[in-house]
């Protein structure tokens, strides 16, 4: 008898919760990378870890699992570039994530058309009386945390007033529409703003209250200067309030006054406290301070032929000439499949299969050799009858 081939199963095989983050399977066609040194090998066994560098690898042999680390673009935000060579995945467990100064603040709430409207000539009571006011935490650039306060009061019909305020400012808080020169008028400073409505409650236009400066096209933005005691620098947040003529950001329709600020982009300093790795293989990291990071994404990598990979032990696999080069870009796109973390992939070996069919080998072993006795004990009876 001879072996007529041994060929691989690349099936997929059941996924098994593990409970380890950094356990990781694939749900479809596909290999991991893994690296030693310049030496590349594939894999469909997902037990990784992080070694005492961040190093994902597979703690079994050190090899070291490749994809592609996060960057910084120009707003400062990380995002991952998945093109290119792959490098190690690194994930800095409890590393610092520097303070970031707010930069932009986003509004979203309603004032009510059927607010009084407060003459010009009314004094501060009286507009307080009547005044909506929305709050939201703001950071400066080392992360101590100030209440930004925007007050809004109705001066006429389809018209409102805003003035805005900052918790440990050193100088008042000055408001400035970014059209015309674009400048805030250093020698009369603007504290307030006129919001213009359309009479179906869009936000039409917004202009300083103190100079000729409008908006009243796309994006409805100001900018809220102020100081901070220690800095002479001016710190500048920019205030989203809406779209002109559309219904988005602040509204004015015939219902209860919302006051809503619904995000700002600074943050204080934190650390690293735990990582996820979502079904496309990003890896994003959790910090103290309630942020999230993308911190790299692995690599999985298709081949025309998987039969003709090149085993080389421990679920490992190379390229050769048959299996063809490898395809290497992010989970589930291009016929790759999609990564599971939490479990891992179990062997795609039924036993129950090859019971039988070591089963009816035996058999026919057997058969065989029956067979074999069976002529031997003829051909003895022969021999007898000669005597």
């Amino acid at each position: 008898m001879t072996v007529a081939s041994i060929d691989r199963l690349f099936t997929q095989g059941s996924l098994q919760t593990t409970g380890n983050q950094t356990d990781v399977a694939i749900s479809g066609d596909g290999f991991f990378v893994v690296a030693d040194g310049d030496k590349r090998f594939y894999t469909r066994s997902g037990t990784f870890g992080l070694d005492r560098d961040g190093n994902l690898v597979n703690p079994a042999n050190g090899l070291k699992v490749q994809g592609w680390r996060a960057v910084t673009d120009t707003n400062g935000q990380k995002i991952v570039r998945a093109n290119g060579q792959t490098e190690d995945l690194v994930v800095p467990v409890y590393s610092k994530i520097d303070a970031k100064e707010t930069n932009n603040v986003r509004y979203k709430c309603n004032l009510d058309s059927r607010s009084a409207i407060v003459p010009p000539q009314a004094d501060a009571r009286i507009r307080a009386s009547a005044a909506v006011t929305t709050n939201i935490d703001v950071y400066d650039n080392l992360g101590d945390t100030h209440r930004l306060t925007m007050t809004f009061w109705k001066t006429g019909f389809n018209q409102w007033t805003a003035s805005a305020a900052v918790t440990g400012a050193s100088t008042p808080i000055t408001l400035d529409v970014p059209a015309g020169g674009g400048q805030t008028n250093q020698n009369n400073p603007s504290s307030r703003l006129n919001l213009r409505f359309s009479p179906d409650g869009k936000l039409m236009a917004v202009s300083d209250a103190s100079s000729p400066d409008e908006m009243n096209q796309g994006t409805l933005a100001v900018n809220a200067n102020y100081r901070v005691e220690g800095d002479p620098a001016v710190r500048t947040i920019r205030l989203n309030l809406g779209e002109a003529g559309i219904l988005s950001g602040i509204t004015q329709f015939s219902s209860v006054s919302t006051t809503k600020a619904v995000e700002q982009d600074g943050y204080s300093m934190g650390y690293m406290e735990s990582f996820s790795i979502d079904n496309s293989g990003l890896i994003t990291g959790v910090y103290s301070n309630g942020t999230k990071q993308a911190i790299g994404q692995m690599a999985l990598a298709v081949f025309t032929n998987n039969q003709g990979l090149t085993a080389s032990g421990e679920n490992l696999f190379e390229v050769s000439n048959n299996s063809g080069l490898p395809n290497i870009g992010p989970a589930a796109e291009a016929g790759r499949g999609k990564i599971v973390a939490g479990t891992l992939e179990m062997s795609n070996v039924d036993l129950s299969d090859q019971f039988t069919d070591m089963i009816v080998t035996q058999r026919g072993f057997q058969a065989n050799s029956r067979t074999i006795q069976t002529t031997d004990q003829m051909l003895q009876e022969v021999l007898t009858l000669k005597r």
